[in-house]
């Protein structure tokens, strides 16, 4: 009871501080597991169907108790859940069809309901209720951080408590009902959280843009870990964050839409800066791919071009390279080969050197295994099968090509060194420029 007294002295905007956390961390928490089912609308569904809910429950017991709107709240929330399932179960309606549906629906009796509460004579507007529209943090009473702290609590212990099974259901529920786990109940039991922690965030960010809140804070965290457990821990600081700050800058607009425009930032950030799935990081991947590529054909190009006076190696003119594939940055790619050591280079010549031999050789070997394979084994022509090797030789793991190496060697297809470079199963035009 020590910290009662310190809640009640809180001032009003720290108590909107603290409770805009709280309903972003839970926010961001529960949101990992609607996101990672694939129920991300769901909440958005249990958001506008709690509204006719929140104005019931006003017109019969007659008190803004968080509590009190929130049981309506619930109450026509799990309406909505049972009307989805009776119509996708009972007729040809698919559920996300289903979904739009009670989601339109039961707003329009809410925003009906709610135009019948605000009349002066109900005393409604005066009650604050058209802040579950938009939101209103300001509106907060110290009554409302308890309700927001044990929801926050028994939300984390669930959590931490189920942890394990919750994760096997997200990821494999095939695997979690082969195991003989109440996957249905645990699926319930997400959903339940989802529908708590909307329908008790209705009154900070409103209908409209609760679902943002669930799934923003999630999707961001998702940028940046593979791992469930960081997931959670990154989407409640995002949503933690999102709530004061959002709170603090939008001063003077709406503390709902200012909340969820934080967290679309964060969300934005995310999307391009994030380390391995931001846009950023996939364009500079994807542009690295591209160079390797062209890198790897140019040694392999002059292999083919060398191949004919090996074990010497010959200065080839630097025109006939150029005729030989189709480049967009050869200069470019024989610079950057020279400065790693593979070729020597002058003006009118170019030589693999005995470092570039051997790289070229294992990039040609590479090339001409997957195309013997598909050759043997895809029943493509011979004199089609360059290509396609050249749009997969590049992504083969070293542990593939060993076996089509053994599997090739075993059929007599291969010299007995497996070191050495096969012959190429379809004729080498080298006097010729490729298209």
């Amino acid at each position: 009871m020590s910290g009662l007294p310190l809640l009640l002295g809180l001032s009003l905007s720290s108590k909107v501080m603290i409770g805009t956390a709280l309903l972003g961390g839970m926010a961001g928490v529960v949101g990992c597991f609607a996101v990672l089912r694939g129920r991300a609308l769901v909440g958005d569904m249990l958001a506008h169907a709690a509204l006719p809910g929140v104005a019931l429950a006003f017109l019969l017991m007659g008190s803004r108790s968080i509590l009190t709107l929130s049981v309506g709240a619930l109450a026509t929330g799990l309406l909505a859940i049972a009307t989805i399932a009776v119509i996708v179960r009972w007729t040809r309606t698919k559920e996300d069809a289903a979904i739009g549906i009670v989601l339109s629906t039961f707003f329009g009796a809410g925003v009906v309901l709610l135009s019948v509460v605000q009349k002066p004579a109900v005393g409604g507007n005066k009650a604050g209720l058209n802040s579950y529209l938009f939101g209103d943090p300001g509106n907060m009473l110290t009554g409302d951080l308890f309700v927001l702290a044990l929801v926050g609590a028994i939300l984390l212990f669930t959590v931490a408590l189920l942890f394990k099974e919750f994760k096997v259901v997200c990821f494999d529920t095939d695997f979690a009902q082969s195991q003989g786990w109440p996957t249905l109940t645990l699926d319930l039991l997400m959903m339940a959280s989802l529908a708590v922690v909307t329908i008790v965030g209705l009154p900070i960010v409103g209908v409209i843009l609760m679902a943002a809140m669930i799934i923003l804070p999630a999707a961001t965290a998702r940028f940046w870990t593979n791992r469930l457990h960081i997931m959670l821990l990154l989407a409640a600081a995002f949503g933690i964050a999102a709530g004061p700050l959002g709170t603090y800058l939008g001063r003077g607009f709406p503390a709902g839409a200012a909340i969820v425009l934080t967290a679309a930032s964060f969300f934005g950030v995310s999307l391009l800066l994030a380390p391995d799935r931001g846009v950023a990081a996939r364009l500079m991947a994807e542009y690295q791919l591209r160079k390797r590529i062209t890198r790897e054909h140019l040694l392999r190009s002059l292999y083919e071009l060398s191949e004919s006076q090996l074990p010497d190696i010959p200065c080839l003119p630097l025109l006939t390279v150029s005729q030989y594939r189709h480049w967009d940055s050869l200069e470019k790619m024989l610079q950057l080969e020279a400065e790693a050591g593979t070729i020597l280079r002058t003006e009118q010549t170019i030589q693999l050197t005995p470092f570039g031999l051997r790289r070229a050789a294992e990039l040609t070997k590479a090339h001409r295994l997957w195309e013997m394979y598909l050759v043997q084994y895809a029943d493509i022509a011979p004199d089609h099968v360059d290509r396609d090797a050249d749009d997969v030789e590049h992504l083969l793991p070293e542990s593939l090509l060993v076996e089509l190496e053994q599997q090739l060697a075993e059929e007599d297809r291969l010299p007995n060194l497996v070191a050495e470079v096969p012959s190429s199963p379809h004729e080498l035009d080298t006097d010729k420029p490729q298209q």
